[in-house]
């Protein structure tokens, strides 16, 4: 159903950018392929993982996060015979800084009461105005999201394809 939700959203003229989750690991830290979230799995939407900037400006040493979800995709078809047709699509779409970025942290965050160290203190801010870090490839997408913003801002006739288009090339 949600593929089907931003598919007609694409159809409609609306750019969808979604993220891929943070399954690329098990709990022993091994790769897990073909892990891309729902509906990141589909062809129309700008998938995005995250990367690790690993707090510098230079991007030599940036990586894609481990936790970040990577496929090829499992989605799938049913020929005229009953077998399935996978599609195997190479996702994430484009990656972002995803890990720890700082954000607003929500009042009694359970999360941060149990992790202080994700604390961003700020001297002089109210206890209830905190932030945090947090990482993720939902920290990812909304990075992504903006840069499309400001592409449709200096040309607004682009079509979602080409927004994908120029953000994957340029990146």
């Amino acid at each position: 159903p949600l593929c089907l939700a931003v598919r007609r959203a694409h159809d409609a003229g609306i750019l969808v950018i979604c993220a891929a989750g943070n399954s690329g690991k098990d709990t022993n830290g091994a790769k897990i392929y073909c892990a891309i979230h729902s509906p990141g799995i589909d062809p129309s939407v700008i998938t995005v993982g995250a990367a690790n900037t690993f707090n510098t400006n230079n991007r030599s040493d940036d990586n894609v996060a481990s936790y970040s979800s990577h496929g090829p995709t499992r989605g799938y078809v049913l020929d005229n015979n009953g077998y399935k047709r996978y599609d195997n699509l190479i996702k994430p779409d484009i990656v972002a800084p995803g890990n720890k970025l700082v954000s607003y942290r929500s009042k009694d965050n359970k999360t941060s009461h149990n992790n202080p160290a994700l604390d961003v203190i700020v001297p002089g801010q109210a206890n209830e105005d905190r932030m945090m870090y947090q990482s993720g490839t939902s920290m990812a997408a909304p990075v992504v999201a903006g840069a499309a913003a400001l592409l449709l801002e200096v040309n607004p006739n682009l079509t979602p394809n080409m927004v994908r288009m120029l953000m994957q090339y340029s990146a």
